[in-house]
């Protein structure tokens, strides 16, 4: 299957009206792939990336009506659907990704807090999105209006992504599942067992891992595919005066083993470095002040995509080194969006 994003995202659906296209779709869609990769971050710097690159541009596709302005790209993407977006994502996603044993579908949140607008929307977008740990990329995002609505978006994210499920009560079940068998000492209950202990700059922390596939408590069970066993996480940590102890439940499609458990919520630790933290530190998310209808989750979408084509270039080179080059670079900037 061919990698070509320009094939993928061919496509969406025009959100402009009939007279009002005097640029095409998918050269605004191209020219903010290509500024973002290169470091734009905002309306007028992709116009402006597309004014000092439009003969390289025009080498991947025609722009018959040279570069539209930084209005006409606000108003294109603004307009585009994110169900649509997701779509075209996903397809080039499934088309660079490979099926990996075993892989880690970490799936967490970011509040995007540059998108609050206070007069229209009174909270910033809060991006739910699955990453798979071994590939890596970023498989595909749900918008939700706030952290505390994650568990309400996360079946829309998974039958995105071809999986079933229903959130119901299963994580109170979850929780309460573990309060009481740890209470009775786990008698009686099967399960596996692993701990490990970290000792780093004065901080200790241990952390004990319980995974059962006893799962006769839990309501609906049928409705979440694959769904095999149910683990708990107890992260014990000491810093000199200082000792907290927080704990966190997941659901699992692998059998109870807990050294198998600990290294899928380790993969599922990781999506906070590499994904969170690069949105954040090399594209400047928490900065952008994009708010513009669907614009703060198409965006979103887009620096997902922009992460996902650094990842398929394996140089040795850091995120933000990729960046630097691809903007300096055309050779290199063709390289990473036509990676495949």
């Amino acid at each position: 299957m061919s990698a070509n994003i320009l094939e993928h995202f061919a496509s969406l659906e025009e959100p402009r009206v009939e007279g009002n296209k005097r640029h095409a779709l998918l050269d605004s869609v191209l020219l903010a792939v290509c500024a973002v990769t290169s470091g734009a971050d905002g309306w007028e710097a992709i116009e402006d990336f597309g004014q000092e690159k439009l003969d390289w541009l025009r080498k991947l596709t025609r722009f018959e009506n040279a570069v539209p302005s930084h209005d006409c790209i606000a108003n294109v993407v603004s307009g585009l659907t994110p169900k649509g977006f997701q779509e075209c994502f996903l397809s080039w996603t499934q088309a660079v990704a490979m099926a990996t044993a075993d892989e880690v579908i970490a799936v967490d949140g970011k509040t995007a807090c540059g998108s609050q607008d206070r007069r229209r929307a009174p909270r910033a977008l809060h991006m739910l999105s699955a990453w798979a740990s071994s590939n890596p990329l970023v498989l595909g995002q749900e918008a939700t209006e706030e952290k505390s609505n994650e568990i309400t978006a996360i079946p829309n994210l998974l039958e995105l992504l071809g999986l079933k499920g229903n959130q119901s009560t299963l994580q109170e079940s979850v929780e309460d599942f573990f309060s009481m068998a740890l209470a009775g000492g786990l008698v009686g209950v099967a399960h596996d067992y692993t701990e490990e202990l970290d000792t780093d700059h004065g901080r200790l922390e241990l952390r004990r891992y319980w995974v059962t596939e006893d799962l006769c408590t839990l309501p609906n069970t049928q409705q979440w595919a694959g769904l095999r066993s149910i683990g708990m996480v107890e992260r014990d940590c000491r810093s000199g005066e200082t000792h907290t102890v927080e704990r966190r439940y997941f659901i699992n499609s692998i059998r109870a083993e807990a050294t198998r458990f600990a290294m899928a919520v380790r993969g599922h630790w990781g999506v906070e470095n590499r994904l969170c933290w690069r949105l954040d530190v090399v594209f400047g998310e928490d900065a952008r002040r994009i708010r513009k209808a669907n614009a703060p989750a198409i965006m979103t979408s887009i620096r997902h995509l922009c992460m996902n084509l650094f990842e398929q270039e394996l140089s040795s080179l850091r995120l933000s080194q990729k960046r630097r080059k691809a903007a300096w670079n055309d050779g290199y900037r063709a390289k990473v969006v036509f990676s495949g």
